[in-house]
């Protein structure tokens, strides 16, 4: 049940910023399709490590900057778990670099 609410609230997230997408881009210079993209791929990087059992999705914060780069914040049990994060990220689709700045408290 909590996987099932972890992944809703990561679909929905993305998609009420692809919504909210207008004023964004118009600041940042960013084409809509890039955007997009990099929500779409914010929401890959969420739902991927929902399903994955060695991390806690509730923890960890993902961000799709400019060019593809993923940006991992929160908080991390251990070492391997910030590991298994960055590779998570780093296998999606159209994601060209992980900033890992997850902090591990146990």
């Amino acid at each position: 049940m909590q996987f099932v609410r972890a992944l809703s609230i990561a679909v929905f997230s993305a998609a009420a910023l692809a919504l909210a997408s207008g004023c964004s881009v118009a600041r940042k210079q960013e084409s809509v399709g890039n955007y997009i993209d990099g929500s779409a791929v914010t929401a890959q990087v969420k739902a991927k490590l929902a399903e994955d059992k060695r991390t806690s999705a509730l923890n960890i914060n993902v961000k799709t900057i400019d060019g593809g780069v993923v940006q991992l914040s929160g908080f991390a049990k251990s070492q391997q778990e910030k590991n298994v994060a960055t590779e998570i990220a780093r296998s999606v689709k159209g994601v060209s670099s992980v900033h890992n700045d997850l902090i591990i408290r146990p």
